[in-house]
């Protein structure tokens, strides 16, 4: 579990310390239900949300680039202030962290170089949306990618953004926060930092380990 222990390190704080990283406050994730889900959004439309209770409400979320490539290292939720305890290895609904053998993680696969944080409303909704447009253009549907993700990522002039905000229903509070993953595909695991009443303090989503001392 030597990730688990450097993401204590490197996270122990309410910054992020580290010469090889830089840190940019992306905005906010609204989570209408508290049940966070983490994924390639266009590979698991069905993803199952973690079984920590988060809050409801809405929250800052943070992007760690490694300096040398410019990829996107971490990204973070922030729940509150309060003093991490104690961290573990999210997991969804019959993962057992016991069960993994040495070097093994729970995580989601990522086939798309994109992954992402959203309430499982959220992607209900997500889900609504690919449905609509499909029955809307028929033959003329090119992906829910194309079709949604695409414009977020790239701006007028062609230029890529490493993260954006999305939401696929304009009448709901609930937002997705998409985001570049690392160097590309991959298996990627999270964790989540309690406070001393085991209350959830953070959440981070690791897709280039950073190490420390």
């Amino acid at each position: 579990m030597h990730h688990l222990e450097n993401i204590q390190k490197l996270f122990r704080r309410n910054f992020v310390e580290s010469p090889l990283l830089e840190t940019y406050e992306a905005g906010n994730i609204m989570l209408p239900a508290g049940r966070l889900v983490a994924c390639d959004p266009l590979l698991t439309n069905n993803m199952k949300p973690f079984v920590t209770d988060f809050p409801k409400g809405s929250f800052p979320v943070n992007i760690h680039r490694e300096r040398d490539s410019g990829c996107i290292a971490y990204v973070e939720i922030v729940f509150s202030s309060a003093e991490v305890k104690n961290w573990k290895m999210a997991t969804t609904e019959g993962q057992i962290t016991e069960d993994l053998k040495d070097g093994e993680i729970f995580g989601y696969p990522v086939e798309s170089g994109m992954g992402c944080f959203m309430d499982a409303e959220t992607q209900d909704d997500l889900n609504r949306l690919e449905i609509k447009l499909f029955r809307r253009k028929g033959d003329d549907f090119m992906g829910i990618y194309e079709e949604f993700f695409h414009g977020y990522f790239f701006d007028s002039a062609g230029a890529a953004n490493q993260y954006a905000f999305l939401k696929p229903d304009e009448n709901k509070h609930g937002n997705i926060c998409a985001f570049e993953t690392g160097y590309g595909e991959g298996f990627y695991a999270s964790y989540i930092g309690f406070d001393e009443a085991g209350r959830p303090v953070k959440v981070v989503s690791e897709f280039i380990e950073i190490l420390t001392d």
